[in-house]
């Protein structure tokens, strides 16, 4: 019995560890972003749309991108780890997941979130507006890869503008 305790409390500590780790390895523009993000929790950025969320983050931070739907640098999930302020951008995704003998299924045809937290591999909680749950004002949400059924679904790392001094 002792012994399954101690295994346990070494798996913990070693999965805060890592959520530790990757804080403090992460970008500078995510933390930005971030901390943009954390501070409109609540209420609603611009128009409310979803995709205005992250066209005020990027503004703010002065970041690199097509000012359409394609945040930065593109990162695989699967491959590279994720960040808190990495981008999502979700096309036609279809979820179904089940709690407590209910199924749900969720649809994001076009939509825009931004990483809040990175909870595991593959599962995270996003930050997003123009969602039922939330309205028109920005709210938290679980995301967790492994329920996608269908669709496709795009991570990207916010880059900075490389400056455009001319002599």
């Amino acid at each position: 019995m002792k012994k399954s305790l101690i295994v346990i409390s070494v798996l913990l500590s070693f999965g805060i560890y890592q959520r530790a780790l990757a804080q403090k390895n992460t970008p500078d523009l995510n933390k930005q972003i971030h901390k943009y993000v954390k501070s409109v929790i609540g209420k609603k950025v611009d128009r409310g749309e979803c995709w205005d969320l992250a066209n005020q983050a990027l503004i703010l931070i002065n970041a690199d991108w097509d000012k359409r739907y394609i945040y930065g640098t593109a990162i695989d999930p699967s491959n590279e780890e994720v960040f808190p302020g990495d981008l999502i951008q979700f096309e036609n995704i279809k979820i179904r997941y089940t709690e407590e003998n209910t199924t749900y299924t969720e649809l994001m045809m076009h939509h825009t979130a931004v990483v809040y937290k990175v909870l595991g591999n593959g599962i995270f909680e996003i930050a997003h507006q123009n969602t039922e749950f939330s309205g028109k004002r920005v709210g938290i949400s679980a995301l967790n890869l492994n329920y996608i059924i269908s669709g496709d679904i795009y991570f990207y790392r916010p880059t900075k503008k490389l400056s455009s001094n001319k002599l």
